[in-house]
Parts: C-alpha cells; sequence; structure tokens
C-alpha cells in the first residue's frame, strides 16, 4: 500500500513529456516516475501502426528469402545481395524487439 506522498518541481513542458511516456508505456505517472527512479526497465507499448510496420517487415524479410533462395542456381551475384537484404532486415527485427 502507497501511503506516501512526494511533491517535484517541473516545467510544463517536462510535465507533459512525462504524462506522455507514461501513457505510452501504458502506466500512470506515478508508477513512470518510481520506475525511472529505481532505473527499471521501461518498455513502451507499441500503437497500432508501429505493429502493422513490424508485420510489414518480417514479411518483406521471408519474401526476400524466397527470392534469394530462387535464385541461388541462376545468379548467385543477385542471390547473395538479396540475401545480405534479408538479414538486414532480420537485424532491425531483431533489434525492435528489445
Amino acid at each position: 500500500m502507497k501511503r506516501e506522498f512526494i511533491q517535484i518541481r517541473c516545467s510544463i513542458y517536462e510535465k507533459k513529456l512525462l504524462k506522455k511516456r507514461a501513457a505510452r508505456a501504458g502506466i500512470s505517472l506515478s508508477e513512470y516516475i518510481r520506475s525511472t527512479a529505481f532505473e527499471r526497465n521501461i518498455v513502451e507499448r507499441l500503437t497500432p501502426e508501429q505493429l502493422e510496420y513490424y508485420r510489414m517487415l518480417v514479411e518483406y524479410k521471408n519474401n526476400f528469402t524466397r527470392i534469394s533462395n530462387m535464385f541461388k542456381k541462376r545468379d548467385p551475384k543477385l542471390a547473395a545481395t538479396v540475401e545480405r537484404l534479408a538479414e538486414e532486415i532480420r537485424t532491425h527485427l531483431q533489434n525492435f524487439k528489445k
């Protein structure tokens, strides 16, 4: 049970920014400030638009992998280029998950 009350001073802009970050993380302003004070990792929730982009990148990566496999025998140079692109997208997707 949280009974203690702490007041802090900040500018209007800082307060708006803190509220916005807390909202993006899906937690209250108090919880956000406590989490940052105790150096907890705060993960912001993804917007529907960001989720759609993520799905699109996954689809592109899969398509580029298929294209690379299709061209391996015919044009190894093109296959290698497409494979590198698919790998680069995969790397970005892995960083996106963190």
